[in-house]
């Protein structure tokens, strides 16, 4: 079910979005989703995403609820999800994974939760269905805690995972393999 909202609020962000020729929260959704995966200059800044024409995840969905606040939707919270990244949910990481010997390697996912329902706005073929049954965890943040907390808190889940699982590879090599996993998303 999708929610229909106009954009009313005054602030630059939305002023912004409106710029553009955008006027409602569905229009919006539709627009992030569109523009490319990629990772922005500044975390902390989700108007880069309009800047940059590109957004990840993280970024992407921050900016969305940042909107949602600004417009008083109601309904939308932004979520960091751990799932368990292969790829079949997640195709052209295979290869790396292969490579390392690994079936799957925990991703932190931010997404929102709009009127209940989880909506992955990530790229124009996103859809949450595909990474839901390999959900680990979920947690609501703030569009603020996309930048170090999100990091932090994803770096404590694999520390602990490596050693659950008690893998062959340290810390470093194994963020090294998640770094190249979402290299291969950019390209």
């Amino acid at each position: 079910m999708k929610i229909e909202y106009d954009l009313t609020s005054e602030d630059k962000l939305t002023q912004e979005v409106k710029s553009l020729g955008i006027h409602s929260w569905n229009e919006l959704t539709e627009f992030i989703k569109r523009l490319p995966y990629g990772r922005n200059k500044n975390r902390t800044d989700v108007g880069l995403v309009l800047s940059e024409n590109k957004g990840s995840c993280s970024s992407k969905h921050a900016f969305l609820k940042r909107i949602a606040d600004l417009n008083n939707i109601p309904n939308v919270k932004l979520v960091l999800g751990l799932y368990r990244m292969n790829n079949t949910n997640t195709p052209g990481i295979g290869d790396t994974l292969e490579r390392n010997s690994l079936n799957y390697i925990p991703e932190a996912h931010c997404y929102l939760i709009v009127e209940d329902k989880r909506t992955d706005v990530t790229t124009s073929d996103s859809e949450f269905a595909r990474i839901e049954k390999d959900i680990i965890l979920e947690k609501e943040i703030e569009p603020e805690q996309v930048d170090s907390f999100k990091v932090e808190y994803h770096k404590t889940f694999m520390r602990t995972w490596i050693e659950q699982q008690k893998l062959d590879f340290s810390f470093d090599e194994i963020w090294t393999i998640r770094e190249q996993c979402i290299e291969n998303l950019s390209e």
